[in-house]
C-alpha cells in the first residue's frame, strides 16, 4: 500500500521513537493490535481486580500476562463520547458534537484508525464500535473504528499477507437490557455478589448485578475466543493485546455520572514484544483517551499535536519521565432527558486521596428530569437506564436503608462536590463547603480548572458552548421532545 506524504513525515521520527522505546526497535515487524472493549462495566468487576464472583478468565489473563492497570479512567461515562476519545485520543471539550452521546464526529477530527490505515495497517470492527450516533453529519462515510465486520474471523480471513491489523473487537455486553434471573440460573450466588456501597443492598439489587455479571462473563468469553484464535495462529506475542470499558455499570450513580463507577475502567494490556517486566500492576492515572498515541506509538508513528493524551510507552519501558498522580472526566448531554435537550455540564478531577466536580449548571436534574413528560425517552431521570434496581430505589425512596441512597441517585446536587477517598471509598459523603476541606477543596478546583484551560475547555476559556444546542439523533418516544434552537 502506498504512504502519502503525511504518514512518510510522521514516520520519519521512527529512528528516535527506536532509541526512547528500545522494546519497539527491536521488534521484527511492527504489532498486531486488537483492542477489546465492553459496553457498560466498572473496573471492579474482574477476577484480577478482585471481584468474589465474576469469572474473567481472559481479562485475567491479559493483566497476569501484560500489566493490570488499576486506575484507568474512561473520559466521559458515556458510550459515543468515551469512544470518541478513544479514538482521537482527545479530552470531549476538544471534540464539538461528538461530547453529547447520540450526536456525531467530525471527520476534521482525526481518529488513530485512519492513520494506521494511511501506513499501511488492515483496520476493522464488529459490533458496537464508536456510537451511538450518525455518521453523515459528520462528514464521514464509514464507522471511525474501521469498516466493520461480521465477526473477528471473518475479518482475520481477508487481511492480505504480511500485512499487520488494527482491530476493535466491540460488544453490546453488559449493557442492558439483561434477561432476567441469566446470572441465578447460571450457578451464581446472590449472597456472595457484593453490593456497591451507592446501592441498597436488597435481593432485587443483588439479582440485578448477577445479571450484569452473566453478560460480563459473555463478554469475557469472546475475549477468549480471539485470544485463543490468535496464538493458534502463532500472532499472539505480536499483538498488542487491550481489554477495557467505555464507562460504568448501568446503574444508579454510576454510568452517566462521573463518580467511580462511572468513570473506572477495567483495564489490561499484554504486549510481550513492547512490556517490560510483565505481570504487573500499575497504581498511576491513565485515560481511555491515551489509547490513541500509545497504539500510533506502538507502530512508529508519531501522533498529531491534536492528540492532548499520553502514550502509555513509557509505562510499558518503565521510563516514566512524568508522574501521572490525577484522571480527569466529564460530562455533556448523555441523553435526552431534560425540556429542551439540556445536558448536565461537569468536570471533575480524580487524585489517589480525593475526588472533586465541578457541576456547571447545579439547577438541572443530574440524572434527568423527574417529570418524563419533557424527556425524548419519556422515562423519568432517563440518564440512568432502566432496570429492577432503579425501579426499586424509586419505589422505595421513602423508605429507611434507601432514601439517603435514592436522594443522592436522583437527587438535586451542589455547585461543588469534594470526596475523601481515605475516609469515604464510596463517594457518599461531599465534604465540599467544610471548613476542615477548605484548602483540599481550592488546590482541587485550581488543579482541575488549570487543566481545563490549558487543554482548551470553551466552558472555562470562554469559547463557544453548544452542547445544549446540537442536534439529537437518537430515538424520541415522545414526539413532542426538541433541541432548543440556541438564542442569538
Amino acid at each position: 500500500m502506498a504512504i502519502n506524504r503525511r504518514i512518510f513525515l510522521k514516520t520519519v521520527g521512527m529512528i528516535s521513537l527506536g532509541a526512547a522505546f528500545p522494546a519497539v526497535s527491536a521488534l521484527k515487524k511492527r504489532p498486531n493490535i486488537l483492542f477489546c472493549i465492553s459496553d457498560d462495566q466498572s473496573w471492579c468487576h474482574t477476577g484480577a481486580m478482585g471481584d468474589p464472583v465474576v469469572k474473567t478468565p481472559a481479562f485475567d489473563r491479559v493483566a497476569r500476562e501484560g500489566i493490570l492497570f488499576t486506575h484507568a479512567f474512561c473520559n466521559a461515562p458515556s458510550c459515543g463520547p468515551s469512544r470518541s476519545a478513544i479514538l482521537t485520543g482527545q479530552d470531549i471539550w476538544r471534540l464539538e458534537q461528538a461530547g453529547n452521546i447520540h450526536s456525531t464526529l467530525p471527520s476534521k477530527f482525526e481518529v488513530y484508525t485512519d492513520l494506521l490505515e494511511e501506513a499501511g495497517y488492515f483496520v476493522g470492527c464488529t459490533s458496537k464500535a464508536w456510537g451511538p450516533g450518525q455518521l453523515e453529519p459528520g462528514g464521514r462515510t464509514r464507522n471511525p473504528a474501521g469498516e466493520s465486520f461480521r465477526d473477528f474471523d471473518n475479518f482475520l480471513g481477508q487481511i492480505p499477507e504480511g500485512q499487520p491489523f488494527c482491530f476493535w473487537l466491540g460488544s453490546g455486553d453488559p449493557h442492558r437490557p439483561y434477561q432476567k434471573n441469566s446470572g441465578l440460573e447460571s450457578g451464581m450466588e446472590p449472597a456472595k455478589a457484593p453490593v456497591p456501597p451507592h446501592l441498597p443492598d436488597d435481593p432485587v439489587v443483588r439479582h440485578d448485578i448477577l445479571d450484569y455479571y452473566f453478560e460480563v462473563e459473555r463478554w469475557d468469553r469472546q475475549v477468549g475466543d480471539a485470544l485463543a484464535v490468535l496464538e493458534k495462529a502463532g500472532e499472539l506475542d505480536n499483538t498488542l493485546v487491550v481489554i477495557t470499558s467505555d464507562n460504568g455499570m448501568p446503574f444508579p450513580r454510576a454510568k452517566a455520572s462521573l463518580y467511580d463507577y462511572g468513570t473506572r475502567m477495567p483495564l489490561a494490556i499484554r504486549w510481550p514484544g513492547g512490556i517490560r517486566a510483565s505481570g504487573r500492576s500499575y497504581d498511576g492515572f491513565v485515560h481511555l483517551s491515551d489509547m490513541a498515541p500509545t497504539f500510533l506509538e506502538a507502530a512508529g508513528l508519531v501522533p498529531p499535536e491534536a492528540m492532548t493524551a499520553r502514550s502509555l510507552m513509557d509505562v510499558f519501558t518503565q521510563t516514566e519521565a512524568a508522574s501521572r498522580d490525577a484522571a480527569f472526566t466529564a460530562m455533556e448531554r448523555h441523553d435526552g432527558c431534560r425540556k429542551g435537550g439540556k445536558g448536565y455540564p461537569c468536570r471533575a478531577i480524580r487524585t489517589k486521596d480525593y475526588l472533586y466536580i465541578y457541576n456547571f449548571e447545579p439547577t438541572r436534574w443530574p440524572s434527568g428530569s423527574p417529570d418524563a413528560s419533557v424527556c425524548a425517552r419519556a422515562i423519568p431521570y432517563g440518564e440512568i437506564d432502566d432496570s429492577p434496581t432503579k425501579t426499586f430505589m424509586m419505589e422505595h425512596r421513602n423508605e429507611h436503608g434507601v432514601a439517603r441512597l435514592a436522594e443522592l441517585a436522583f437527587g438535586m446536587r451542589p455547585a461543588e462536590e469534594l470526596y475523601d477517598l481515605k475516609n469515604d471509598p464510596g463517594q457518599l459523603r461531599n465534604v465540599a463547603g467544610s471548613i476542615e476541606y477548605l484548602n483540599v477543596q481550592q488546590s482541587m478546583r485550581r488543579q482541575l480548572f488549570d487543566h481545563l484551560t490549558n487543554t482548551g475547555d470553551p466552558r472555562v476559556t470562554g469559547g463557544t458552548v453548544d452542547w445544549d444546542y446540537y442536534p439529537y439523533y437518537g430515538t424520541r418516544i415522545n414526539k413532542n421532545w426538541k433541541v432548543d434552537e440556541k438564542p442569538q
